[in-house]
């Protein structure tokens, strides 16, 4: 059930990571040029509107395509979307997520159907009036069938926070967002959830808090800081570094096996994102667009600019809630650590001696190795920080010749030989590339598993 659902929302932020860059282009125009921006521009605020209402949601209808059907997919899904573009007032981000998907599996399967069925010479034609013909259609269907869905879908939600907001309770859904972080959801629920809300009320306020709900580096500071005070073993000296990742880099998932090792800090990431959540509802705090990656810098280049007080109050507070909380769960609650190191220890040299057991019957593990992948949810965080600690341990070993890539763990290519990624991932990992040998971890810094990993190399690629 897991799989199932980190599958689901991987597919909903897969829509969207893609195209963050041009959602940041969209936010850093919007916060400097319109009426309340930095440099009120009239000419050059006139690039807000078509590029929330029908750039963004085109991307993301094509990217959605893509990944079900390939190229023919996204074009498909693209043209579809437009009738949910042009038949709402508002920005169509959930439409653009359900048309575009369902469009490329209608032109999948019509392409499945007329394979081996097309006559000799009539390849381009056919294949060009078969997305022009389906795609025509789907976008009238999608104009008058799913818009009006979408809209009562949006309304709903709409009410919803509304009364979250009316009765000041919305701080409570940090009781859903920080457990479904630390289960790798994080980017599903700020991309496939809280950006279109966001958006949409960005259309009506100017700024909106559903950018911060996820985004907020508090609560993961304040643990990682317990840890640099309360932790032991390699927890406490990897934390210093997690830190620098996790509030500069805005790495989120840094942080997520510090509170796997000790489930009880689920309470102050919990209480520390109520407590922020709570500060900038009073502060009326918001941001212009999506913050992506979470850091306290791209948090700041993203928030409207008379709420920086309320914006670093609520990160702050929700900070100290966190390591007030935590400290004490460490210091009395904690594992020893040496028993930690000496379990790890143990798995790592049951792995060695099996070949870096998990791996598949069919894998070769005397076969010298050339590809490494370092997967994680988005392939875009963790993986890009892991491949870079992983490629410095095997330069310093004197390997060359092995390529070290990052990439998502439900993409994972065919030609990679080892798969390092989190535990909790493993699942998709096998599925995505069975072929592949995993090397499972639970620390990003300061796995053993990388030294085990090293060693494993040297006896096969010298």
């Amino acid at each position: 059930m897991k799989e199932r659902v980190q599958t689901f929302g991987r597919f909903l932020s897969g829509m969207v990571m893609p195209n963050i860059g041009a959602f940041i282009a969209w936010g850093l125009i919007a916060a400097l040029f319109i009426e309340k921006g930095w440099i009120p521009n009239a000419a050059f605020a006139q690039l807000v509107n078509p590029m929330s209402h029908v750039m963004l949601p085109l991307l993301i209808a094509y990217t959605g395509g893509r990944v079900v059907a390939g190229d023919r997919g996204a074009l498909t899904g693209a043209i579809a979307a437009m009738g949910v573009i042009v038949a709402s007032e508002n920005p169509m981000f959930l439409g653009a997520m359900v048309v575009g998907p369902v469009s490329a599996l209608v032109i999948k399967k019509f392409d499945e159907m007329m394979d081996g069925h097309i006559p000799a010479g009539f390849e381009m034609l056919i294949n060009n009036f078969s997305i022009g013909i389906i795609g025509g259609i789907l976008a009238l269907l999608s104009m008058v069938g799913i818009t009006p869905l979408v809209n009562g879908l949006t309304s709903a939600m709409s009410a919803g926070v509304g009364f979250l907001v009316d009765h000041s309770l919305l701080p409570l859904v940090s009781i859903l967002i920080e457990p479904a972080k630390v289960l790798f959801l994080n980017n599903a629920i700020n991309q496939g959830i809280f950006s279109p809300l966001g958006i949409q009320q960005v259309q009506e306020a100017g700024k909106s808090v559903f950018f911060l709900l996820e985004a907020n580096p508090g609560p993961g500071l304040g643990i990682l800081l317990a840890y640099c005070i309360a932790g032991k073993g390699s927890a406490k000296s990897s934390a210093p570094g997690a830190v620098i990742i996790h509030f500069l880099g805005g790495i989120h998932e840094i942080y997520f096996p510090y509170i796997l090792m000790n489930p009880f800090l689920l309470l102050s990431a919990i209480a520390g994102g109520m407590t922020g959540v709570l500060c900038f509802s009073l502060f009326d705090v918001g941001l212009v667009s999506t913050a992506s990656p979470g850091s306290i810098i791209a948090i700041t280049m993203m928030a409207e600019r008379h709420c920086y007080l309320g914006l670093f109050a609520g990160v702050l507070l929700s900070a100290a809630v966190s390591f007030l909380i935590s400290v004490p769960l460490l210091k009395f609650m904690g594992k020893d650590a040496s028993l930690e190191e000496a379990q790890a220890k143990k798995d790592a040299m049951k792995r060695q001696s099996k070949g870096m057991a998990p791996a598949p019957a069919s894998a070769n593990t005397n076969q010298a190795v050339k590809k490494i992948a370092f997967a994680c949810d988005a392939g875009m965080g963790s993986s890009a920080m892991g491949a870079t600690v992983l490629k410095k341990k095997i330069t310093a070993a004197g390997l060359s010749g092995i390529e070290v890539i990052h990439t998502p763990v439900s993409s994972i290519p065919q030609d990679v030989q080892i798969v390092v990624t989190h535990q909790e991932l493993g699942e998709r990992a096998a599925h995505s590339n069975p072929n592949a040998e995993l090397v499972l971890i639970t620390n990003f810094l300061a796995a053993p598993e990388y030294e085990t990993l090293v060693e494993d190399l040297k006896k096969r690629n010298l």
